[in-house]
């Protein structure tokens, strides 16, 4: 499937576009995974690849006839829980119309549905929210979830950007909370590996040290095939990142790191954390669902 080291610039492999909780389309999202001088983005929307096909036309204009340009490696972020808390795993290079993950993610993204109509009517109860506000951030086809609900706050003025949002009004202690259907990142894992794509855990140290997943648990997504740790990500805490790495050297898992963009939704920028082009050669080898893109 080639070599990445040969694609100059940068390796961010966690974006988000429009199709799931990004501000900007997934054509737009290569434009400026472009113009931020990378050299291969990965398109990582939550439980969905609806965001594939635009991505993939829009990589075709990077390239220059020096025979230069920007790699897409298709993915997708797939929502998991342990319990009642959210464990996001990153899945690369998989064959999208594989039966069983298709079968899966569409149960996630229903749940989401659900959770996101519930949440809704509960905030509309004290606040002045309909459906509608929401439906009105979204694309057509996107997984729906709370930041569109947030996003939906700031049109109606009643928070100031997204993030005050999640502290606020979307945070669980504010009592609007309500979970979604998510497997265990067990069956995560194996439905990523069995779909001929190579999972990773993202950004797995954001509580700090002591809430990093724990050893045993691990131990068994590593026995189902889990291929690396997110370890370079804003939110990982300092103590976190230093156990991440204690249980990679342990379990030889790759580390990778990357920016998860969200366009104007988050403050994270493209290329601000990156991953060695020696661990997505691995992972370009590993793969047997689907091809890196380039022009």
């Amino acid at each position: 499937m080639g070599d990445a080291r040969r694609f100059r610039g940068p390796v961010d492999l966690h974006t988000h576009s429009s199709v799931s909780d990004g501000t900007e389309t997934p054509a737009e999202v290569v434009r400026a995974a472009a113009a931020a001088g990378l050299g291969v983005v990965a398109l990582t929307d939550h439980d969905s690849t609806a965001g594939w096909q635009d991505a993939a036309a829009a990589v075709a204009n990077t390239w220059t006839a020096a025979g230069t340009g920007l790699m897409l490696i298709p993915g997708m972020e797939l929502s998991t829980r342990i319990e009642f808390a959210s464990v996001h795993m990153l899945g690369y290079l998989f064959d999208p119309t594989n039966e069983a993950l298709v079968a899966e993610t569409e149960r996630i993204r229903s749940g989401r549905l659900r959770r996101a109509e519930e949440m809704v009517s509960r905030i509309a109860a004290d606040y002045d929210l309909t459906w509608a506000d929401v439906v009105a951030q979204t694309t057509k086809g996107a997984t729906v979830g709370r930041p569109h609900i947030a996003d939906a706050l700031v049109a109606r003025g009643l928070v100031a950007t997204r993030s005050d949002a999640f502290a606020g009004i979307l945070h669980w202690k504010a009592g609007y909370y309500q979970p979604h259907y998510a497997p265990d990142p067990l069956t995560g894992v194996r439905l990523i590996r069995a779909a001929g794509g190579v999972p990773v855990l993202a950004h797995p140290g954001t509580a700090g040290r002591g809430r990093v997943i724990p050893e045993d648990r691990l131990a068994r997504l590593v026995d189902a095939g889990l291929f690396g740790l997110e370890i370079d990500h804003r939110e990982n805490t300092d103590d976190g990142k230093a156990r991440l790495h204690e249980l990679a050297s342990r379990f030889g898992l790759a580390i990778t790191g990357s920016s998860d963009y969200h366009g104007l939704g988050k403050p994270n920028q493209l290329g601000e954390n990156t991953t060695a082009p020696e661990v997505l050669d691995a992972i370009i080898a590993e793969a047997s669902g689907s091809q890196p893109i380039t022009g």
